[in-house]
């Protein structure tokens, strides 16, 4: 006997339809009935009696059926218990500045509303820190992107991003929110990354792509940093959606780039799947499902969700 044929059953009697019970389970109703022939069979007894209008507890039927019940919920208490047990400790987990900017708040509540007691330890850094921290396993989990993080079967990818302009108002003669040019990029003062981070080749391979040559005014590796530059004088910089999101809109204009091959795409990684703790598989469960979740709400700009 099988709990999954005690299930069948229960939500059979109680729902007194097959075909009912069957789209509820997302079962063939076939193979439904077959498991409960299955369960009456090995209880030399009909549990269930057909009728006009469905099917109904026979009074053996009757009687197991409570017992049923009770296995089930006592099942699911030892599940919840197992978890509960098990779910705890410390979840390392790793993000560029941009992308903690997206991430950092939603994750936590859906952590602290689902897994209360696993502790979460966030780190903030450029990308490719973040993958040396990965693979000395100073880090459980980290999103990475796939230009940066290389080939790995334990990178599950999410979404592609794209990048943005963003200008200090006045800087650049265009409406909110319509695309410019690689040329037009080139004329304006930029502040960017330097080139140990993973998003300034992407940069400078599109300026290539176009055969123009950025106007770099500053370097800074620090989103902060470099924002509060870019808000206080005439210049720009080239941003993903995370930051797009969280920007002051009274002082700067987003603008989509039309370059159709400036854009990064998100991994959640892990050196090692099997070197997991139980809470951290469900971190990355929790993780996965928000980053998934806030691209399905629009709640991350420029963002396209790659369905698995």
């Amino acid at each position: 006997m099988e709990l999954r044929q005690l299930r069948y059953f229960v939500r059979v009697a109680e729902l007194g339809s097959i075909g009912r019970a069957a789209r509820e389970l997302n079962v063939v109703a076939s193979a439904l009935s077959q498991q409960i022939s299955r369960l009456e069979t090995e209880l030399a007894t009909r549990l269930l009696m057909r009728t006009h209008t469905g099917v109904v507890p026979t009074a053996a039927g009757a009687a197991f059926l409570r017992q049923a019940q009770l296995t089930l919920r006592h099942a699911e208490s030892a599940v919840a218990a197992a978890r509960e047990a098990r779910l705890s400790g410390t979840v390392s987990v790793g993000f560029a500045p941009a992308t903690a900017y997206m991430l950092a708040r939603p994750y936590y509540a859906a952590m602290a509303e689902r897994h209360p007691n696993v502790r979460l330890h966030l780190v903030e850094g450029l990308s490719g820190s973040l993958a040396d921290q990965l693979n000395a396993r100073r880090l459980d989990l980290a999103v990475l992107f796939q230009n940066d993080a290389g080939n790995s079967h334990n990178a599950i990818p999410i979404l592609d991003e794209r990048l943005f302009l963003l200008a200090r108002r006045g800087l650049l003669d265009l409406p909110d929110g319509q695309p410019v040019t690689m040329a037009q990029l080139a004329l304006l003062p930029l502040a960017l990354t330097s080139k140990a981070h993973g998003m300034r080749a992407w940069v400078q391979a599109a300026f290539e792509r176009a055969g123009r040559e950025p106007w770099i005014a500053v370097e800074v590796d620090g989103l902060t940093t470099l924002m509060d530059l870019v808000k206080s004088n005439a210049m720009a910089t080239i941003q993903p959606g995370g930051t797009v999101a969280r920007a002051d809109r009274e002082l700067l204009s987003a603008h989509p780039i039309d370059d159709p091959f400036l854009f990064r795409r998100s991994t959640v990684r892990c050196v090692n799947e099997d070197e997991l703790s139980p809470a951290a598989l469900a971190a990355r469960a929790v993780l996965t499902d928000v980053m998934r979740g806030l691209v399905r709400q629009g709640g991350w700009p420029g963002a396209t969700l790659l369905e698995s």
